[in-house]
């Protein structure tokens, strides 16, 4: 079950989202190994939809890039390069998206990764009230309003879900 902690963990994404004005509220959950959206949004008692997953991904010369999408959805890599003007888009090894964030795989956030990268999200993200985004840790979301992505992270809307 799903606690909301005022003590939550100080990660590179909790400072970025405190020196950009983001509102947020937290989330820690007991984390699954490979569970995904579905166990935290069981945790949390949420709509999985409003869960937000973060992807590291690369296009044809290695170049990173972040894709937000719905948890209960998936991304179409060849829609996803036809939008971003790439020849080709797939998802990063573990290894490498770990080293372009810093973050471990299951706890990667969009805020305070260590390299900046062009982020995508799915545009009917934005018609959500509130979204539940990674922290930075594994076992730790953050509620947010979607449009904070658009302002502070200047992602890019396309419509790429399967």
């Amino acid at each position: 079950m799903s606690k909301i902690d005022k003590h939550a963990p100080e990660t590179p994404a909790t400072r970025f989202m405190r020196q950009h004005g983001i509102a947020h509220s937290n989330h820690l959950y007991e984390y699954e190994e490979r569970g995904g959206t579905e166990v935290s949004a069981r945790e949390l008692n949420v709509d999985e939809h409003s869960v937000i997953k973060t992807l590291i991904m690369e296009d044809e010369n290695a170049e990173p890039l972040i894709v937000l999408m719905h948890g209960d959805r998936k991304v179409s890599t060849k829609e996803l390069a036809r939008q971003a003007g790439r020849k080709r888009i797939e998802p990063c090894k573990p290894e490498v998206a770990n080293r372009h964030t810093g973050f471990l795989v299951g706890g990667t956030s969009p805020f305070g990764t260590k390299k900046t990268m062009p982020v995508f999200m799915e545009k009917s993200i934005l018609d959500l009230p509130l979204i539940y985004i990674n922290g930075g840790r594994r076992g730790y979301l953050v509620g947010i309003h979607p449009h904070d992505l658009i302002r502070v992270l200047h992602a890019t809307p396309v419509q790429v879900a399967n």
